[in-house]
């Protein structure tokens, strides 16, 4: 089963608040930094086939922290890997929304129906993409990474909200109109296996927490004929719950764009 870790870009210092898009030169803010960092420091010790990023900064950035601290490995030659950009993977075109502040947007007649029938949703202007379309070239690349890399992978793709929302109901068998069920906290971890006959969601919006499951198995003794557990497609190792930490309470994050999701401030810092 290939295995795909989806991870959404970290903080900057206008998320949740803009719409940002594909808006060029926003960078992770130090909140995101650290993000990033922590993350990275879960992910240490999971060899990864690849590492693929959207093409825009706060992605590239996030995926850049990762890739430099792997294990040494051919993929990752003293410990640092090279990052993959797919511009598939890039954020929903939100063309003349884009850059726009999210509380005006939600005075547009159109977000109602963003929110509650976001299918037969086309972004206005020339720039604007159909989020029916962002799902479908967002899993079209996902299948085509996984044929890529095969079963014994696993790779970590960074995204933004929405794109990785969409990827997640795809996974799920969710009509799309439900897609916004889904959270994806900023420099969350997401989990998807991808088996012959169906994926398996394992995570979503991880933000901390043991993530030893995901190690390759340990290689069979000489002589010993695989015995499998009868889980089909369906096998895997301990629950995701199991030694995770405590994690802090959630947000909602219903809205296009995703939001600023939940990040405890460092001890004695203000409220973020």
């Amino acid at each position: 089963m290939t295995t795909v870790l989806l991870v959404r870009h970290g903080l900057t210092a206008v998320t949740g608040k803009i719409l940002l898009g594909w808006t060029p030169g926003v960078s992770l803010d130090e909140r995101g930094r650290r993000q990033a960092s922590d993350l990275a420091g879960r992910l240490g010790n999971i060899p990864l086939a690849a590492i693929v990023s959207s093409p825009l900064e706060r992605c590239r950035e996030t995926a850049g922290t990762i890739a430099a601290r792997r294990p040494d490995g051919p993929q990752a030659p003293d410990g640092a890997q090279p990052v993959a950009v797919d511009e598939r993977f890039g954020e929903c075109r939100y063309g003349d929304w884009t850059g726009q502040e999210l509380a005006v947007l939600a005075k547009d007649p159109l977000w109602a129906v963003v929110q509650s029938h976001p299918s037969a949703v086309v972004f206005p202007g020339p720039e604007g993409e159909a989020l029916r379309d962002t799902q479908a070239r967002g899993v079209t690349a996902v299948r085509e990474w996984n044929d890529r890399l095969g079963p014994d992978a696993t790779w970590l793709l960074c995204s933004h909200g929405d794109v990785i929302r969409t990827i997640v109901a795809d996974a799920l068998g969710m009509h799309l109109d439900m897609y916004h069920r889904v959270t994806i906290d900023p420099c969350s971890l997401t989990v998807i296996r991808y088996g012959e006959r169906r994926p398996f969601v394992r995570r979503i919006n991880d933000i901390g927490g043991d993530v030893a499951e995901l190690l390759p198995p340990p290689p069979e003794p000489a002589g010993q004929a695989a015995t499998g557990d009868g889980g089909g497609d369906g096998a895997a190792g301990p629950s995701a719950g199991a030694g995770a930490a405590s994690r802090p309470a959630l947000g909602p994050d219903e809205v296009v764009g995703g939001g600023a999701g939940s990040y405890p401030p460092p001890a004695g810092g203000a409220a973020v």
